[in-house]
């Protein structure tokens, strides 16, 4: 019998918390889950998966305008938000029922309460009862930053985005990252009037400059509207929506602020460090490699630790995390050459280095790009461009990055990624056969 009621107890049950249960329990572990929430996480059921429905939602404003094109009589069409929304939060709830039914299947106990550590081996639930287990994982994801200032509580965050009782004709969108630029675009396709607030002239940092600057020129052109260098001094209520106040601008009068402004680290009240689990000044949770903690016992994975703050690593960690403790299968995650997206219009993806990157690293570069309109624009009358690039050794011909935006540009990297990891040379692209007409021939044709 073990000394413990549990061998493993997951606090958060996101998309790693959820894998590593999973497995864990697969592997023999009896396992406790604890959800304050819902199951399914930030990205299920606030985050990625309802935001890439709304994405969805909003291309069929530009597909409607330009089936006419292609010979579709299509009228004059209206949008109805609480549609969409009621519809894709049904989705959620599906999805909410496909996690807690994974959970169960696969022998994990679910306990929807809050849960926190009150001893290396000790969890204590929001109903008082305490339970014992060998291992602690803490996966309790991240929150949105609110930044402070007056009146920035009647601002919104990605959370409540989903659930607005109506389309806003005006929003205020505060962040230069991709949730900000994401919304930026649903909302501007959907005919609300939109403006995006930064404090830097830079959005979307860490991505490749070119792809960035294309996708600010193409989304001037879309209409939303960017202040840049401009910080919020205060926000006032209205009768009909919030009065905005930002530095070296004109008061603007709009229905919504949205703040996007980045995630911060879910540890607090959670009982960590009384216990000896050192967090960092952001408030993560510090890890090594094998996703431990300064406590012995307790590990964590996913947003919590601050590392990359993406889904598909949560997951990786979380089955690196079960696999090694409980498989008899030590491994750890490879957070080199990353793919990630931003679904903005047209979205964006990227994996490996930037030219900016690969230059400081490397020295010696090559760079390849392609800029061209896709067919479907050329005859849609749209002059929105596609450009893809390319960035290699200079000395070896590996390919160290490739970047691009334009329709689908997601969809192509994810395959597109396989030969970046593989180390694959410029040479091995060009030596593939064009697959025509097809807007992911220009990655073995670019010069």
């Amino acid at each position: 019998m073990s000394d413990y009621d549990y061998d493993l107890f997951v606090i958060g049950a996101g998309s790693g918390g959820v894998r590593a249960s999973r497995v864990s329990a697969a592997y023999g572990a009896k396992v406790a889950v604890a959800e304050e929430y819902r199951v399914g996480g930030t990205c299920v059921i606030r985050g990625c998966v309802p935001k890439k429905l709304l994405v969805y939602g909003a291309h069929f404003a530009e597909d409607l305008k330009d089936a006419r094109r292609f010979g579709w009589n299509v009228p004059d069409c209206s949008f109805d938000w609480a549609v969409l929304r009621d519809n894709v939060m049904g989705d959620v709830d599906r999805l909410n029922g496909l996690y807690t039914q994974g959970l169960e299947n696969a022998g994990a106990e679910i306990i929807l309460e809050r849960a926190t550590v009150t001893g290396p081996h000790e969890v204590t639930l929001a109903s008082g009862r305490t339970v014992t287990a060998k291992y602690i994982l803490v996966a309790t994801g991240a929150h949105p930053h609110v930044p402070d200032f007056p009146g920035s509580d009647l601002g919104i965050t990605s959370n409540e985005v989903f659930h607005l009782d109506k389309l806003p004709k005006r929003i205020v969108i505060a962040g230069g990252g991709y949730i900000a630029n994401e919304f930026a675009g649903i909302f501007n396709e959907f005919g609300s009037r939109v403006t995006l607030v930064n404090r830097s002239d830079v959005i979307l940092r860490g991505y490749d400059q070119s792809i960035r600057d294309r996708l600010l020129q193409i989304s001037l052109t879309k209409g939303i509207d960017f202040r840049f260098h401009a910080e919020f001094e205060k926000i006032e209520k209205l009768d009909d929506g919030v009065r905005v106040h930002l530095s070296g601008q004109d008061p603007m009068d709009v229905d919504v602020v949205l703040f996007a402004t980045g995630r911060v680290p879910n540890t607090m009240g959670l009982g960590l460090e009384a216990v000896g689990v050192e967090l960092d000044a952001q408030g993560a949770v510090k890890v090594g490699d094998d996703n431990r903690s300064t406590v012995d016992s307790i590990y964590a994975v996913g947003d919590v630790t601050n590392r990359v703050q993406l889904t598909p690593v949560a997951i990786r960690e979380g089955q690196a995390f079960a696999d090694t403790i409980f498989g008899d299968k030590p491994h750890t995650v490879d957070y080199s050459c990353i793919p990630s997206a931003v679904f903005s219009h047209p979205p964006m993806a990227g994996v490996g280095m930037t030219e900016g990157e690969a230059r400081n690293k490397l020295g010696s570069v090559k760079v390849y790009t392609s800029d061209f309109r896709a067919m479907k624009n050329v005859l849609a009358g749209r002059h929105e461009r596609a450009l893809y690039k390319m960035i290699c050794d200079g000395i070896t011909g590996r390919v160290v990055g490739l970047h691009m935006i334009g329709p689908d540009a997601p969809e192509i990297l994810q395959a597109a990624a396989v030969a970046v990891k593989a180390g694959l040379t410029k040479d091995a692209f060009d030596q593939t056969v064009a697959l025509h007409p097809s807007m992911a021939e220009e990655l073995v044709l670019l010069k």
